[in-house]
């Protein structure tokens, strides 16, 4: 388990009454670090013969963890008890990295170690590299991404024992280390351009930026600040709890699978357009607005109960006030668009229009619908030239880091067993069976 202690407290306890038969049951309260006490009810189906109702899980807590910590209502977001602000300003991508999988900062020599492991290992396998030409052109990157991440499994055979902990982490890093290229690949093979290898000279985000958007005609050259823009986008994405990929890539890891497999079994459930597709959704946004003149006949219809239309990329479920991480984005998309003078770019004109709007509305501020982090990594994302398809994969590869740490520690849990959700039957009762010439 992880460096954190999560005990039975002796003095909390619910008490379960049961109308009908007067039979009451104590539930047991269990206290975290930080956050809700949460009710032991891993026997209450043993002991009254009933499950719980839950169907999104938003009132479950599926499994004890050390990696990150939300609170919601006060905007916080830390990785393994450093705040996600702090890690922005001050770290960068490939630390995070190590951060999440081993629990502490690194040290300069480990550092450097671990940095040296990722780029040594983001080569594909030649034979992977074939795989792509099996896919339509026109395939989705984030379809090919679940293709190719998951084909991993066929070629590494090597680290497969993964009760030791040295061939877990061979896994993971090979997972952090060659996703920028699959994802690179996936991108070149839509537009029909040819695959560029990786460098190990370039740092992790300079390199995918590389593999994305050079070609073998011209020097790849790139501004620092958006090498810096898109190792900033990975960190904020590195990981957010519990969310619906992370808990399929724990679902999927209980059963034994090999972590090839958990992790392409992640980037379909992020594929969701309301998971990972949100920072497209606000691109469609601005672009069904059209115009800076049009702003405010859809700020009314999003004010209107009666009316479908949504403003994408404001609020957020998880976070009752800002999302810490549009702060950092923020800044980031501000200081990016300066950079490269797509202030008067009409798409990202109207988006700061409506940021400005959202931040001084009564009616967004009373409901506390701020820009979220979705609405400025869209826009950064367009600013750095990617199309809209690719938005996703972007997600996939900076949250990777995330997944693989939730995936080692489910593994190193010794009371981790087969995830088995439970359901509320309302289908027929027991019939009996007519043969087809009496139907």
């Amino acid at each position: 388990m992880a460096d954190y202690e999560v005990k039975k407290s002796d003095n909390k306890q619910f008490t379960l009454f049961n109308n009908d038969t007067g039979k009451s049951y104590q539930i047991p309260v269990i206290e975290g670090k930080e956050g809700p006490d949460v009710l032991d009810i891993r026997k209450l189906y043993e002991e009254t013969g009933l499950f719980t109702f839950d169907p999104r899980f938003t009132s479950t807590a599926s499994c004890e963890s050390g990696i990150t910590y939300i609170d919601g209502n006060k905007g916080i977001l830390r990785h393994r008890g450093y705040d996600i602000h702090d890690l922005a300003s001050k770290s960068d991508f490939l630390e995070v990295c190590y951060l999440l999988l081993h629990g502490e900062l690194p040290s300069p020599e480990d550092k450097q170690k671990f940095n040296n492991v990722i780029r040594n290992h983001t080569m594909l396998h030649e034979q992977l590299v074939y795989l792509y030409r099996g896919f339509r052109r026109d395939a989705h990157p984030m379809a090919i991404m679940v293709g190719v991440v998951g084909a991993l499994s066929a070629f590494y055979h090597d680290s497969t024992d993964f009760s030791d902990l040295k061939q877990r982490m061979i896994a993971c890093h090979r997972l952090i280390a060659k996703i920028p290229t699959i994802g690179a690949m996936a991108y070149k093979y839509s537009i029909g351009q040819p695959f560029v290898y990786p460098r190990n000279d370039l740092s992790y985000a300079e390199n995918f930026l590389y593999m994305t958007f050079s070609v073998p005609s011209e020097d790849f050259k790139i501004s620092p600040k958006i090498v810096k823009a898109m190792d900033r986008f990975f960190m904020l994405h590195a990981d957010h709890e519990q969310n619906a990929s992370t808990s399929t890539v724990r679902l999927a890891g209980s059963s034994g699978a090999n972590p090839f497999a958990c992790i392409a079994a992640g980037i379909a459930s992020l594929w969701g357009p309301a998971h990972g597709g949100a920072n497209e959704a606000v691109i469609k946004m601005l672009e069904e607005i059209g115009d800076v003149s049009n702003i405010q006949t859809f700020i009314d219809k999003a004010k209107d109960k009666n009316d479908p239309f949504r403003l994408m990329g404001f609020g957020h479920r998880v976070y009752k006030n800002y999302d810490p991480r549009a702060k950092v984005m923020q800044k980031t998309c501000h200081e990016l668009l300066d950079h490269l003078g797509l202030k008067n770019d009409p798409k990202l004109a109207i988006a700061m229009e409506l940021e400005k709007i959202a931040l001084e509305d009564e009616y967004f501020i009373e409901k506390k619908l701020y820009p979220n982090v979705d609405f400025y990594s869209g826009i950064v994302m367009k600013a750095m030239g990617f199309p809209m398809e690719m938005f996703t994969v972007l997600f996939a590869v900076g949250r990777t880091v995330g997944w693989v740490s939730q995936w080692d520690e489910m593994i190193e849990d010794k009371s981790q067993r087969i995830g088995r959700p439970r359901q509320l039957y309302v289908g027929n009762p027991g019939r009996d069976y007519q043969d087809i010439s009496s139907r």
